[in-house]
């Protein structure tokens, strides 16, 4: 259980995909000025240093921030249009760096950290022994610290006893690891139990794309969670490559409960873009739809 840790994917395709995202959410969810109370299920160490440690050993960045950075450059050297979405999640990259270098990618603590306004919270969980005390030392650091509270807890578990947030306005990012494959189904029951709490509430739920029954299932499954509670849902998926003999994660995909109407308009923008991007040969592509209730 313990074995996986979050640098090895820092800065890849499928956080990219998962943050973008997030930042999009979260900006629209804030433009009404009640409270925001934000969840973060997995939370990780926080920040990555991309030149040294677990991140250098699996150097996945290579494939997603570093190959975005570069697409990104080419655009602004031929005086073309980048994205709206894609410019913003990157300046939130950016503002973690200091003189235009890429040497640390935050994860979703950070970027969601630095878009808390003052009558916002964040919520953060972690098991991990050694990721929590990292992740207590980088929260620390910053000037969102005392809206920021840390849980050493199991989130699937512990989810349903947050919900309702007292303004009724939240937003909740589940992204376990999936090592252990009994994630998927402790999952659909936090889901489940999370959706008859509060059901208004935006569920944001990441998700590899592997050959794995479980995995190949678990859109479908999480559609139906949303078709029983009358609730709305986005599918999105982004694969960088199709290479049956690769053992490196190829795509990724997020299902959005109760997204915003705007989403979808969104990413329709986004996608093609990163396909171009982060996309490797003929087989990378992009999926996209969603049902309104």
């Amino acid at each position: 259980m313990f074995s996986y840790r979050h640098a090895f994917h820092a800065g890849s395709h499928a956080d990219i995909l998962k943050h973008l995202i997030l930042i999009y959410l979260v900006e629209y969810l804030q433009e009404k000025p009640g409270a925001l109370t934000i969840i973060d299920t997995h939370a990780g160490a926080g920040i990555y240093n991309l030149e040294d440690g677990f991140a250098k050993v699996s150097n996945e960045a290579e494939g997603g921030i570093f190959r975005l950075a570069n697409y990104i450059a080419s655009a602004t050297q031929a005086n073309s249009l980048v994205d709206p979405g894609i410019a913003k999640y990157f300046q939130c990259i950016q503002s973690e760096n200091a003189n235009g270098t890429l040497s640390a990618y935050p994860g979703s603590p950070f970027i969601l950290a630095r878009l808390l306004r003052p009558q916002d919270r964040l919520k953060l969980f972690e098991l991990h022994p050694k990721e929590i005390d990292i992740l207590r030392h980088n929260i620390q650091q910053l000037p969102q610290a005392k809206q920021i509270d840390i849980y050493a807890e199991n989130s699937f578990a512990r989810l349903k006893g947050l919900l309702p947030p007292p303004s009724r306005r939240g937003l909740v990012l589940i992204d376990p690891s999936y090592e252990d494959k009994q994630d998927y189904r402790y999952l659909e029951i936090a889901l489940e139990e999370a959706l008859l709490r509060f059901a208004t509430g935006c569920y944001a739920i990441w998700y590899p794309i592997l050959s794995r029954r479980e995995s190949a299932a678990l859109p479908d499954r999480i559609k139906k969670i949303a078709a029983v509670h009358s609730r709305s849902w986005l599918h999105v998926e982004l694969r960088v490559e199709n290479a049956p003999g690769e053992r490196r994660l190829q795509a990724s995909g997020m299902l959005i409960i109760n997204p915003p109407w705007t989403l979808k308009q969104h990413l329709s923008g986004a996608l093609p873009s990163l396909v171009k991007a982060l996309g490797i040969g003929d087989g990378a592509q992009f999926l996209l739809k969603s049902v309104e209730i």
